[in-house]
């Protein structure tokens, strides 16, 4: 291929190289140029244009393109017309992406003139998404080049379609797991299964020990693969899902994998069907290591120990907001409050944190509590700044403004998380609205509070308000959006919550309704 200017008497059959404006209107990149192209230019006062003339031997882009990319697209797989030297290759069914990585880089090598592009290997795909793209880099290419490319290219790519399994699902229990959490948990997981093509679902509880899930996984030969979610995370081969799956007759092929989130994941089998022991973070819908074996399984590809063994390579999931490091706790770390008190109050039509209840305002009992309990606050403050900012320094509590606090809880976390000191090892999240949690109540939720899990209270099974949130977690609760607090991410971590009991159901009981107010002053008449 000859590229360059030419005169206008040489250029007519050649490419045009650059986009021209000629004569009131446009001749594009890439048009081969005609009689009336050539008199338009000429009219304009050009006399020559910047081309590209094929030669004998050569290959135009788009052919070149069309010939690549039908050679790689195996089965599964279809490649779209191409335009403009770019021809995509796209999913003809929801499946997951093979790619024969070696041979793709063999293809690259072959000119710089060639390339294709690919999804990840094993990246899902649904149906008519595009997983790869050729593209030629001139106008044109040497045939013999681009023929020896599809050669090498021949079926390196292939889709491997998700068919419809028939799972059960399986929940450990342990006294005081919380109602909420398992049907929230089965929640996520089904829509999981859902997302790729569920045949049954089949849900099932027991308790966590050994003997009752091994009994349970008895009843699961229907099942063309199980899920199992316990109540406390897999830490050992010997622990209760791995030993209970031995115990009815399974084998354990991996417990780890070197996928952050999802290391805590255990792939076993009992017979042929595939079992999997979720990590904690399977709770949360965000991707994690499980999705990659469960995808793989759901597309009828065997995994095996040797297979996770070798996705520890991207196996840090960037595109997965993720907890800070876990520090070592500092000798003499302090625990903290930082009190919410920055809302619209749009239920109670007046600011309710302001309101009289026992002749105080209701936020006053809050700060009383905090300040018995013998810990520093911060109060995150948003409407009525300055009332709320007066009250904070009558008890000698900083205050710090969310500015944009009318967006939501989030931004009145986010700014009180960023205004934590540095000494702090955890952070007692308060909301201003709930005057009868006591300075017991605070005291024994600091007192297990730690740079590396969270405290919840809980009553009669139920979790409640406030929640101690180790220093590790600071930077998922900056990241949240919206009307949303950090109760957002408790499925997320689950497996990181210890849970303080309480006597009291104060920590369910808030004020922000005229309703709940006058049932507040009630109780303090």
């Amino acid at each position: 291929m000859k590229f360059g200017r030419v005169p206008l008497d040489l250029a007519e059959g050649a490419y045009l190289a650059h986009a021209a404006h000629v004569g009131g209107r446009r001749i594009v990149k890439g048009k081969r140029l005609d009689a009336a192209d050539i008199a338009d230019a000429r009219a304009a006062g050009l006399d020559e244009l910047v081309v590209a003339t094929l030669e004998s031997g050569d290959l135009h882009e788009d052919a070149a393109a069309a010939l690549l990319a039908s050679a790689a697209a195996g089965p599964g797989l279809s490649a779209h017309p191409p335009v403009h030297g770019r021809a995509n290759i796209v999913a003809d069914a929801a499946g997951l992406l093979l790619v024969e990585t070696a041979a793709i880089d063999i293809v690259n090598a072959h000119d710089e003139a060639v390339t294709l592009g690919t999804l990840a290997p094993f990246a899902p795909a649904a149906k008519s998404e595009i997983v790869a793209t050729v593209k030629i880099i001139p106008f044109a290419a040497p045939e013999a080049l681009v023929r020896s490319a599809s050669a090498s290219a021949k079926s390196v790519l292939r889709l491997a379609p998700f068919g419809t399994l028939r799972v059960a699902f399986i929940q450990t229990t342990l006294p005081g797991t919380s109602a909420k959490l398992l049907a929230k948990t089965a929640e996520v997981t089904q829509a999981r299964c859902a997302a790729l093509g569920l045949a049954a679902w089949r849900e099932m509880r027991c308790a966590h020990t050994e003997e009752a899930l091994a009994a349970v996984l008895a009843e699961t030969a229907d099942a063309d693969i199980v899920l199992v979610s316990g109540a406390s995370a897999i830490s050992d081969r010997r622990d209760v899902i791995p030993a209970a799956i031995e115990q009815a007759g399974g084998g354990v092929l991996r417990l780890g994998m070197p996928v952050d989130p999802g290391n805590l994941l255990c792939l076993a089998r009992i017979g042929t069907r595939p079992v999997i022991g979720l990590p904690g973070c399977a709770r949360s819908p965000r991707r994690n290591g499980f999705d990659w074996v469960l995808e793989r399984l759901w597309a009828g590809l065997d995994v095996s120990g040797d297979d996770i063994a070798r996705m520890g390579a991207g196996g840090l999931l960037a595109d997965v907001p993720r907890p800070e490091p876990r520090p070592k706790p500092a000798v003499g770390g302090s625990i903290g409050a930082v009190v919410l008190a920055a809302g619209r109050s749009v239920r109670m039509g007046a600011n309710k944190l302001l309101a009289d209840l026992g002749g105080r305002p209701v936020l006053a009992h809050v700060l009383d509590a905090v300040k018995e309990a013998g810990l520093s606050a911060i109060v995150v403050t948003g409407n009525a700044e300055a009332e709320i900012a007066a009250l904070a320094g009558h008890y000698g509590f900083p205050s710090v403004h969310a500015a944009r606090y009318a967006e939501g809880l989030s931004q009145s976390l986010t700014a009180g998380i960023a205004a934590v000191p540095e000494d702090w090892s955890a952070a007692l999240v308060l909301l201003g609205d709930m005057p009868e949690v006591s300075a017991g109540h605070i005291a024994s939720l600091a007192a297990a509070a730690d740079a590396n899990r969270i405290a919840v209270p809980a009553h009669k099974g139920k979790r409640g308000n406030p929640v101690a949130w180790g220093r590790r977690y600071f930077a998922r609760l900056r990241g949240l959006e919206g009307d949303v607090g950090g109760k957002a991410l408790l499925a997320e971590f689950a497996d990181d919550i210890v849970e303080v009991p309480v006597e009291s159901d104060a920590i369910f009981m808030d004020v922000d309704t005229p309703e709940a107010l006058a049932a507040a002053r009630a109780r303090y008449s």
